[in-house]
């Protein structure tokens, strides 16, 4: 069985390389309440819970494979299409930001993109084509999903394209170390 995390390349065939355009693994469907996860040691998913505020996911949500982000887990991607892709969906985006949330004391850092093969997203270049109010409730979305499990979070301005990469490629270095010394849950020593 493929392990979406360890056995999918993140780089896109044809395409502009890492860290701008990469292969994406889809968890969660936007307008979903339910928070799925990949479960690192087999590769399913598993229900983590549904959420206890009034709120849905903004966009499709998942992960870049082969990233290690400073949570331990990969790291986090929006992907903006006008459809919901069903979980477990490979598809190709290309970054066009990032917001960082403050969880914990730690940084988790989520990269906003769009979907390549989609008419209207694919348009946008970077965050500030969004429509302001669309990213208004991106960044509510991630205050308000844990207020009534009483969790508090931080979420910070978005940031260009250009930082996304910057995290994107320390990521990418950070699974590739783990990997080369044991240190990643999933795989077989």
């Amino acid at each position: 069985m493929i392990h979406p995390w360890h056995d999918v390349t993140p780089g896109i065939d044809g395409a502009s390389p890492l860290p701008r355009h990469f292969k994406a693994i889809i968890e969660i469907p936007k307008n979903s309440n339910n928070k799925y996860e990949l479960d690192k040691g087999t590769g399913m998913l598993r229900l983590d819970r549904v959420l206890s505020s009034a709120v849905y996911y903004p966009a499709n949500y998942g992960f870049i494979p082969q990233t290690l982000a400073e949570d331990h887990d990969p790291l986090d991607v929006l992907v903006f299409c006008t459809e919901e892709i069903p979980p477990m969906t490979l598809c190709e985006a290309r970054a066009v930001g990032m917001m960082t949330m403050i969880d914990h004391g730690e940084p988790d850092h989520k990269i906003i993109s769009v979907l390549m093969a989609d008419p209207v997203y694919s348009e946008f270049q970077k965050s500030s084509d969004f429509p302001k109010h669309l990213l208004k409730m991106l960044k509510r979305f991630f205050l308000d999903y844990k207020t009534l499990e009483g969790k508090e979070v931080e979420v910070d301005d978005i940031l260009p394209a250009e930082a996304a990469d910057a995290i994107i490629e320390d990521c990418l270095a950070r699974y590739s170390q783990g990997r080369r010394t044991g240190g990643i849950k999933g795989l077989i020593n």
